[in-house]
């Protein structure tokens, strides 16, 4: 019956005939014609190969009916296959049919099933609180009791039994989490004062560990307890759904909190001027405090507390925070930044604080953050530097306003046991720039640069301010620039005490400069008063009288050597310099006096007369240079050249004189020659020309025999057009 089944199940093939629907059939047809055409010409080209066709046509039709048999085996395969597939093909479709009806089926028992599990919620919402009301029954005596031991662990908590309150807040912890799971994650009321109560607990513990230091020493065992508390704590498991109490973590920063605020609160900020005396009293509290860390906290705490190590940092991030707070301040003063900058550099890491050799390695702090970053330095640099000019600068006002006093005294400045002019004021301004770079040397290099750079700028300013006043105000107005030669001659010859090591070269030269034109100044003014002094009497020289005697110059003599009577007092070599100066000033005079055109020798004779006063008057005057003390007299050699001037009785030979004398003196002018010639009084026009001539035609000077300006300095009077060359500057 089966097999007969399945026979009728089976499609009926039909055979396939080629048509129009099959055009590649056709297609390869006309190919193979075309390819057994082509065959076929090919070997029955020659008449020879006729004799074989039968052979070629037998073997041709066997050939023909191998590939029939084959195409047909081929083809009846795949008629098989399909008739194959056509008939699973149908059985597939029977089987959907089927489990189609059956999931029908299937979903109409679930809807029926639902239906009847709606009637059953409310059995299971019965069910559900049964078993609540269950769990409450059977903990209820245990519920009853936690309002009471919630107060006795508060109780606990505030007499600081740590150990003992927590057992209890853990045993009303576990009952809780007991009742969760009966009742459904459903919370009590009963339990909502465990959250307030386990934070009175930690802030306790936490109370307790920032008093760390003070409970090692009074009551370790209650430092002890906090800490067991928050390990304990922090190794519990906590049940899945609750956030984990890090107990521990807030136990070590009330440790480190309690820590920062003892030693840097914010109150206990020093005040202006009272920095000295706090970093006096850390310098001794901090090291005690690592002693206390290390003998008596560290034993109360676990091994991985590392409490040394958490000491050295957070005193050290303490200190480091309250100094960033106070250079946040106002600014400070002086001494304040001064000493901070020592303490900080020096002190805070030397063997009398945290370098201590008494503190181990865990002590160590030179690893963290600085206490005051490069810009903090730059600051307190500044400051230092800047309140420092502004005290030196009223320091060395005041030593000038001392010594400006004294010159109004009606007596002569103060000399010391040689006799030399004295003041204090070189010693006390040398003192005070001195200290004060010295004493930069115990913070830093740079800073002692900084105020060594400082000290010679003040030290310029105060050598540039005017305090030398005029003779009308002064009573003893040269002795007392006198004093100050000796002042400056004092203050030169000490300035190495202001020389650092390593410094470069050329940094001292500004002040040395300023200086040398200080005694420039002093001998200027000095000059002046002489100048002044002797200015009546080279008005009436030379004259007619000046040719018959010697008083005119004896007068001079007179004067100059009461004007330099006092010069005994200045110290060498200042007073070689001034001296110098007084003979150059002496001989520029009288140099003038002879360039005005007051005399005119009227022959031989007065020329005679004027070449032995200009020889006898620089005698005199070198023996008056000589005898004030003068080691090298200069400028008084002038004279002789011009005495022989106009000792010279042939003026045909005035050319070589005049070339002599502008070999000795580089600066004499043809003003200068055509005046002297004028004071001979018997030089014609020619004569004039031709030694006016000799000035451009003649040796110019050696290099090597330069001397100081002198003939530059005496002005002539304006010659008249006959007397000077083409080329001259008169012409």
């Amino acid at each position: 019956m089966a097999s007969a089944a399945k026979e009728e199940r089976q499609p009926v093939l039909r055979p396939l005939r080629p048509g129009p629907e099959w055009p590649e059939q056709e297609r390869a047809e006309q190919l193979a014609r075309g390819a057994a055409l082509k065959w076929a010409s090919g070997i029955f080209y020659r008449p020879e190969q006729l004799a074989r066709l039968g052979q070629y046509r037998s073997r041709e039709v066997q050939r023909t009916c191998s590939l029939e048999a084959r195409i047909k085996s081929v083809v009846q395969s795949y008629l098989e296959g399909v008739k194959t597939g056509v008939w699973q093909l149908a059985r597939a479709l029977n089987a959907v049919q089927e489990t189609r009806e059956t999931l029908a089926q299937a979903r109409g028992l679930l809807q029926d099933m639902a239906e009847a599990a709606q009637t059953l919620e409310p059995l299971r919402e019965q069910f559900a609180k049964h078993r609540q009301l269950q769990a409450l029954s059977q903990l209820l005596p245990r519920l009853r009791a936690v309002p009471a031991v919630v107060a006795r662990t508060q109780i606990l908590i505030d007499t600081q039994q740590f150990l003992e309150a927590y057992v209890s807040l853990r045993e009303l912890e576990q009952l809780q989490e007991e009742t969760w799971e009966p009742l459904g994650g459903l919370e009590l009321p009963v339990f909502e004062g465990l959250g307030p109560l386990a934070e009175a607990l930690v802030q306790a513990v936490e109370v307790a560990a920032g008093a760390a230091g003070q409970l090692a020493r009074d009551d370790p065992a209650l430092l002890v307890a906090a800490v067991r508390v928050a390990e304990v704590e922090a190794g519990r498991t906590v049940p899945q759904g609750q956030a984990p109490r890090d107990w521990r973590f807030r136990c070590l920063r009330a440790l480190q909190d309690g820590l920062e605020q003892l030693h840097f609160g914010t109150p206990l900020l020093p005040g202006p001027g009272a920095l000295a005396g706090w970093l006096e009293a850390l310098q001794v509290a901090l090291p005690a405090e690592m002693a206390t860390a290390e003998a008596l906290v560290a034993p109360c705490c676990p091994p991985h507390y590392k409490v040394v190590q958490l000491w050295a940092r957070t005193l050290h991030s303490g200190l480091r925070r309250c100094l960033h707070q106070l250079l946040e301040g106002p600014e400070l003063e002086a001494a304040d930044a001064f000493t901070l900058l020592h303490w900080t550099l020096h002190v805070y890491l030397g063997p009398e604080m945290m370098g201590s050799l008494e503190l181990g390695s865990e002590a160590d702090v030179s690893h963290l953050e600085p206490l005051l970053t490069m810009e903090n330095i730059e600051q307190l640099e500044t400051t230092f530097v800047t309140k420092v000019q502004v005290n030196v600068t009223q320091w060395l006002q005041k030593a000038l306003d001392g010594e400006v006093a004294d010159w109004g005294r009606e007596q002569e400045p103060d000399t010391d046991p040689s006799g030399f002019y004295y003041s204090p004021m070189p010693a006390i301004v040398l003192q005070i720039l001195e200290e004060n770079i010295r004493v930069t040397s115990l913070v830093s290099e740079s800073l002692q640069r900084r105020v060594h750079g400082m000290a010679l700028s003040e030290l310029g300013a105060f050598l540039r301010r005017d305090h030398l006043k005029g003779e009308a105000v002064a009573p003893h107005y040269v002795p007392y620039l006198l004093a100050a030669l000796n002042h400056q001659s004092a203050l030169s010859s000490s300035m190495s005490v202001l020389q650092l090591d390593g410094l470069v070269s050329g940094v001292m030269a500004p002040v040395e400069a300023i200086l040398d034109e200080l005694q420039r100044r002093i001998c200027r003014l000095v000059l002046e008063v002489l100048m002044a002094e002797l200015q009546p009497l080279f008005e009436v020289l030379p004259s007619r009288q000046w040719l018959l005697s010697s008083e005119l110059l004896d007068e001079v003599c007179k004067r100059t050597a009461g004007f330099c009577r006092d010069f005994w007092r200045v110290r060498n070599p200042a007073v070689q310099l001034l001296l110098t100066e007084v003979e150059r000033t002496v001989v520029l005079q009288y140099l003038r006096a002879l360039m005005q055109g007051r005399l005119v020798c009227r022959g031989a004779e007065e020329r005679a007369q004027a070449a032995e006063r200009l020889q006898q008057d620089a005698a005199q005057l070198r023996e008056l240079f000589l005898g004030l003390g003068l080691e090298d007299v200069q400028c008084v050699p002038v004279l002789f050249a011009l005495r022989e001037l106009l000792k010279l009785h042939d003026p045909t030979l005035l050319s070589l004189e005049v070339t002599g004398l502008r070999q000795q003196f580089p600066d004499v002018s043809e003003d200068h020659v055509s005046a002297l010639l004028d004071l001979r009084g018997d030089v014609s026009r020619e004569q004039r020309l031709a030694a006016l001539s000799s000035l451009q035609i003649g040796p110019q000077p050696s290099p090597s025999a330069g001397r100081r300006a002198l003939f530059s300095l005496v002005p002539v009077p304006t010659p008249a057009l006959s007397s000077c060359l083409p080329s001259g500057p008169c012409a």
